[in-house]
């Protein structure tokens, strides 16, 4: 290469900057830095690593796409670890706000975390996207908390309409966590739906996260011989009690929520899941392409399948993704008062609320959890599937709509 040819090179990457510098607001350093935090050690571990892993390839299409840059500004991800505890998520929803300079924050998937961190971002007014609490008091902290997944009324009413149309029970048993917000009302909610169409609750026996022997509550449950339990727990105490209720001698199907979505389920369960059903927020064999292209780049990416919960976080990244390209399109100006350098300043509450604003009024997103549109309390209007467990395996069994 000739010297001529070589500063011509030069000249052409030293403008390649200053234009990139230019279009960074001029400093060359400001940048999108949103916040995800999750499980990703703990009792409920899968929960955060499969959110982490959908944000990420979120995050990698939109480099491979805009090389990474909306409106001009890179995005950044920061991730934390709330170990699975509340006060944790507090504590790094703070650090994401204060230190990291966020303009939005996706997680938790738990909600009694969720419900614990929330009211951090609303006070920062700073959003806040959950990509799968299901607890209706989520969103119900304030108008800058969000989510992308149904909520527990209608989860609930999904499982008793499932247990008394499809399975054609009358009497069922519930057995929930009772230091678990999800868990506790999911399981109202499920009692409430399945009292109205004629069942009834033969008994309710409770546990607590971390528990190992499940058999005092089992053997009352027996004792009501109930033709079905109601579980709506988390995927590391599910298998637990699954198994444990076989050797007891009970064949009732156990029907779930949610909370049952990991790789880990089956391998903690075995066999006793064998017959038991679980809402979900789609089934791995929907041949819908959007879905399929998502779990075949999620396998390339990662190494492994993906469960509902990546899914939703990937959806939420997106939805947040779509949203400030819209910020940045319509009002440039107020858009640049995301980037991290204007945080704290007066620049940044006007850019959140319009940032806010736009999340707001997301409608007919088609994201791979199904078709998101947001209704006036923030909650994602979509259906659900019920997910049977058959030779080990998890497969569709039905859609019920809302």
């Amino acid at each position: 290469m000739s010297l001529s040819t070589r500063l011509r090179l030069g000249l052409a990457g030293v403008i390649a900057l200053a234009v990139l510098a230019l279009g960074c607001g001029g400093t060359g350093t400001d940048e999108l830095v949103i916040g995800e935090y999750g499980s990703l050690t703990g009792n409920d571990a899968t929960f955060g690593q499969s959110t982490k892993q959908g944000v990420e390839l979120a995050l990698g299409e939109l480099v491979a796409q805009r090389q990474g840059r909306i409106g001009g500004l890179k995005v950044r991800v920061v991730s934390e670890d709330d170990q699975g505890r509340p006060e944790e998520a507090v504590t790094v929803v703070k650090k994401l706000l204060n230190q990291d300079r966020v303009c939005a924050v996706i997680g938790e998937v738990a909600s009694s975390r969720s419900l614990a961190a929330a009211p951090v971002c609303q006070e920062a007014g700073v959003p806040m996207i959950s990509p799968s609490s299901t607890n209706p008091r989520v969103t119900q902290v304030g108008d800058y908390i969000f989510r992308m997944c149904f909520i527990d009324p209608f989860q609930g009413t999904v499982m008793a309409r499932f247990a008394a149309q499809d399975l054609h029970v009358r009497r069922v048993a519930i057995l929930k966590d009772v230091k678990n917000d999800y868990s506790v009302g999911l399981a109202q909610f499920f009692t409430e739906a399945f009292t109205n169409l004629g069942g009834s609750v033969v008994t309710e026996q409770a546990y607590s996260a971390g528990d190992q022997d499940f058999r005092a509550q089992l053997t009352n449950i027996k004792g009501k011989n109930p033709e079905a339990i109601f579980l709506p727990g988390y995927y590391t105490e599910v298998g637990l009690i699954a198994r444990q209720a076989r050797e007891l001698g009970i064949r009732a199907p156990i029907l779930g929520g949610d909370g049952w979505e990991s790789e880990q389920l089956l391998e903690i369960g075995g066999e006793a899941l064998n017959g038991c059903y679980y809402s979900n927020h789609f089934a791995a064999d929907n041949p819908d392409p959007r879905l399929q292209e998502f779990l075949k780049s999620y396998k390339a990416r990662f190494g492994k399948e993906s469960d509902a919960i990546g899914g939703l976080a990937y959806d939420a990244a997106r939805v947040l993704f779509q949203s400030l390209e819209k910020l940045a399109e319509q009002d440039p100006d107020t858009f640049r008062g995301l980037a991290s350098s204007k945080a704290g300043t007066a620049a940044r509450r006007p850019a959140d609320k319009k940032l806010r604003d736009l999340i707001a009024t997301t409608t007919n997103f088609a994201g791979v959890t199904g078709i998101i549109t947001l209704d006036e309390n923030r909650n994602a209007t979509k259906p659900a599937v019920v997910l049977a467990i058959r030779d080990g395996k998890k497969v569709y069994d039905t859609t019920i709509n809302p």
